[in-house]
């Protein structure tokens, strides 16, 4: 497969400070092979870490003989075990995130997605990439090494923003086909009719470490736009006129302002990490602000 262009996805000034990032977690995973990720788990891998007394049944190739002729007692040295980490993001594709200035919110996720996924396969990360609208339709099953990223990059080429939002449908596809635990980044706007507390929940069935990223237009935050309107679902197709006065606009913000407040507290209060972001705000400030602020990447 060719190498697709970086410009497509990834700035290229942006490219040389993401070399300088790597991936960060705060929870303890147990990965199915032995990566670059040092652990925090007691194994046997090349650095020592600690001492415990022998028991039967033990491996005699780690035990100490050199502190067994000092103090006559046979104990089992320790080592610092490396764990394979897998690093997830999952666009949402659905129709509602074809809208946006000066790029929609979809093309802003699918900018975010690249970086992202530079960055961890830089660090040896496993990175898997699946879309999300009313199920997991493709996904980027996944791999490790920087030799994957024109893989990952052409397979966010060929995401496409439509059919209607299911976030609880395909987080639960994304739970039952990524059974490795690790790091989820899921980037959406969230605005699923069904609500996002059961597409959220379905991550508690696995030990995952879960960042969500809502992503709105400034329309969408801060809309200025007054007069008589037609509004159109992008999803359901259906249409209503309005007459958008000041009071409206400021009930409008309000409504707006309480369901990303109430997303944010729901996340906070569950161990997920949030962040918001509006498609004007640099993809460079949320990668080496807002994310490392809120201690994804350092």
């Amino acid at each position: 497969m060719a190498t697709p262009d970086l410009k497509a996805l990834l700035d290229p000034e942006l490219i040389a400070r993401l070399d300088q990032l790597e991936v960060l977690t705060h929870k303890v995973f147990r990965g199915r092979q032995k990566g670059e990720r040092r652990s925090r788990k007691k194994g046997q891998s090349v650095e020592f870490a600690d001492y415990r007394e022998y028991v039967p049944g033990d491996d005699t190739r780690h035990l100490d003989w050199n502190v067994y002729g000092r103090l006559d007692r046979l104990y089992i040295k320790l080592f610092l075990e490396e764990e394979d980490l897998a690093f997830y993001v999952i666009v949402d594709t659905s129709k509602s995130m074809d809208f946006g200035t000066p790029q929609t919110k979809f093309e802003y996720g699918r900018r975010l997605a690249a970086a992202l996924a530079y960055v961890a396969l830089g660090n040896q990360d496993k990175v898997g990439v699946s879309d999300a609208k009313t199920r997991v339709v493709s996904r980027f099953r996944p791999a490790r090494g920087k030799a994957q990223l024109g893989k990952v990059l052409s397979y966010l080429l060929t995401l496409e923003p439509g059919d209607r939002t299911n976030l609880t449908q395909a987080c639960r596809d994304f739970v039952l086909q990524n059974k490795q635990s690790g790091i989820v980044v899921v980037i959406s706007d969230f605005l699923d009719e069904r609500g996002y507390e059961d597409a959220l929940k379905q991550f508690f069935l696995r030990s995952y470490d879960v960042y969500v990223v809502q992503v709105l237009s400034p329309e969408e935050r801060e809309p200025t736009t007054l007069g008589h309107l037609e509004l159109v679902d992008s999803e359901t197709g259906e249409r209503q006129e309005i007459t958008a006065s000041e009071m409206l606009l400021r009930q409008y913000k309000r409504t707006v302002e309480s369901f990303c407040g109430g997303l944010r507290d729901w996340c906070t209060s569950r161990g997920m990490t949030y962040l918001a972001t509006t498609t004007d705000v640099p993809i460079e400030t949320m990668l080496l602000a807002s994310l490392r602020q809120r201690g994804l990447l350092r």
